[in-house]
């Protein structure tokens, strides 16, 4: 009986490993969608900023100069909430990984729940 609780329970910790890295994936996917599309909107405001480099008009100058400090603040912005992104991630999944290998029986539990619940919606919107 004690081996079969070893072997499911190292099965619970393999589902364990499995859902860390399958949460880290999701969150690089994310994070680099959500990144490469405002990379392109800041290089496609840096290209129109370029093109109106030669406008002198002072108006221009001045708005010029503002979208340049947004610019600027976005890309620090982006460098400082992909750090906080990542570090919360790392947490949670550790934390997810922590709780599967304290409480292995409770975590099959939970992941029969939350399937059972997919299945149930995925099935009302077929």
């Amino acid at each position: 009986m004690e081996s079969t609780f070893d072997g499911t329970a190292e099965q619970v910790r393999a589902s364990g490993r499995r859902l860390k890295e399958d949460l880290s994936a999701g969150v690089n996917d994310i994070k680099a969608a959500a990144s490469s599309e405002i990379k392109s909107l800041i290089a496609d405001v840096e290209e129109l900023m370029a093109r109106i480099a030669d406008l002198k008009d002072a108006d221009v100058v001045r708005v010029r100069g503002k979208v340049q400090r947004a610019v600027d603040a976005t890309k620090q912005s982006l460098t400082d909430g992909a750090d906080a992104i990542r570090q919360q991630a790392q947490k949670a999944v550790g934390t997810a990984d922590d709780y599967v290998r304290e409480s292995p029986w409770q975590a099959v539990g939970v992941a029969a729940l939350v399937g059972a619940i997919i299945g149930i919606l995925a099935t009302r919107r077929s």
